[in-house]
């Protein structure tokens, strides 16, 4: 089902030429204009009639139109004072179900701003996309309070997302985004799309949450991962050293000390970081 405004919006690009913007280079961004494109974008994470979404960076509100057409109630997080007039006449012609958020989306809960269930989707900018992921992806408590994750990256950071073990873009993001979540490239988009095109290819991934295993603390895992591929050319038994019993850990698990990071599996990793849990819960 799609909603239409109540007053008919002249197209997006012309929108933007009447308001004199441009994408800013400094914020990452590149706009979309394609509608066609926006709406199979926002049916990536399922109906979402009287859902809510959380946006961040919506720009002009391309991704924004798309979402409130879908039925969706949007929470859109901007930094860029220029886009929100734009953003404050879209959230008038679709009934207030547009809240926009003058700040920047690393500052902001979008749990306590959701208030409840909800989806995130976003045309992420390049250079904030991979630190707000990581930060969806490690709450403590889990399932998480969002439903969805549909996250538009470049081509090849969407590749280390969904990256099987033992692959060059197999890294710490991968082991994010598959220990207890279902990740997958669900489009890929040209850059001749945007508005600049940008240098490189982009993909859009889309994560659910799945069942998380026991006895794993995130922090744990994070840090794990983040000293083992933080020096990925080095054995485990180098860039590991400075994690207090891991090394005794891995050979308790039956994993070579002299094996590099990125042969490790998501499933090894976990074995991982949950005895090294036990072992910090035991005092020893």
């Amino acid at each position: 089902m799609t909603t239409q405004p109540k007053t008919p919006l002249p197209p997006l690009r012309e929108t933007v030429r009447l308001h004199g913007l441009s994408a800013s280079k400094a914020l990452g961004q590149n706009f979309l204009f394609d509608e066609q494109l926006l709406d199979r974008i926002a049916a990536l994470p399922g109906d979402l009639e009287g859902q809510t979404v959380f946006e961040v960076g919506p720009g002009p509100g391309g991704l924004t139109r798309a979402l409130l057409r879908a039925g969706a109630k949007v929470i859109a997080v901007e930094r860029d004072d220029r886009c929100l007039p734009l953003l404050a006449e879209l959230s008038e012609a679709f009934d207030g179900r547009l809240t926009i958020i003058p700040d920047d989306a690393m500052a902001v809960d979008a749990d306590a701003l959701a208030g409840g269930p909800y989806h995130i989707v976003a045309n992420l900018p390049y250079n904030v996309g991979t630190a707000l992921f990581t930060r969806w992806l490690e709450p403590k408590s889990w399932p998480p309070q969002w439903l969805s994750l549909t996250l538009m990256f470049q081509l090849e950071v969407a590749e280390r997302i969904v990256a099987p073990v033992g692959t060059n873009a197999y890294g710490r993001l991968a082991v994010l985004a598959q220990w207890r979540s279902n990740a997958k490239i669900a489009m890929k988009v040209h850059r001749s799309a945007f508005t600049p095109p940008p240098k490189v290819m982009s993909a859009i991934v889309h994560v659910t949450p799945a069942d998380e295993p026991e006895g794993v603390d995130p922090k744990i895992l994070s840090k794990l991962t983040e000293k083992g591929f933080g020096q990925r050319r080095k054995m485990l038994r180098q860039s590991l050293k400075g994690v207090t019993g891991a090394i005794e850990a891995l050979e308790a698990l039956g994993i070579e000390p002299t094996r590099r990071a990125e042969t490790v599996s998501v499933a090894e990793w976990i074995a991982l970081a949950r005895a090294l849990g036990t072992a910090h819960s035991s005092g020893s």
